[in-house]
């Protein structure tokens, strides 16, 4: 999953629509490549802590993908860091999924 541009209080609940279609799919494991967003706020942490909490009752989780500088900060001074997987980037082997 992709994300792009701010997620807020304005646009959390599309991101929450979102990830609601997603999660019907079924899916265990998410990772969100978050290389395009600018800002983040505690409103779009929680809905992806939500996204979380849904997935690992399922034995599954949520990774997030290439987060710039601001996002990675706020990550870390709310110690989320350590709630979600975090990758400098987008994992190779999805990459090779998407391309293939």
């Amino acid at each position: 999953m992709t994300i792009v541009g701010e997620i807020d209080l304005y646009t959390a609940p599309r991101l929450q629509a979102e990830f609601a279609r997603l999660l019907e799919d079924g899916p265990s494991r998410v990772v969100i490549d978050m290389s395009g967003v600018e800002f983040c706020d505690s409103t779009g942490m929680n809905v992806l802590l939500s996204a979380l909490k849904r997935l690992r009752e399922r034995g599954g989780g949520l990774e997030v993908a290439a987060p710039r500088p601001a996002v990675r900060k706020i990550l870390q001074v709310t110690g989320l860091d350590s709630v979600f997987v975090v990758h400098d980037q987008v994992p190779a082997e999805l990459l090779t999924e998407q391309s293939g």
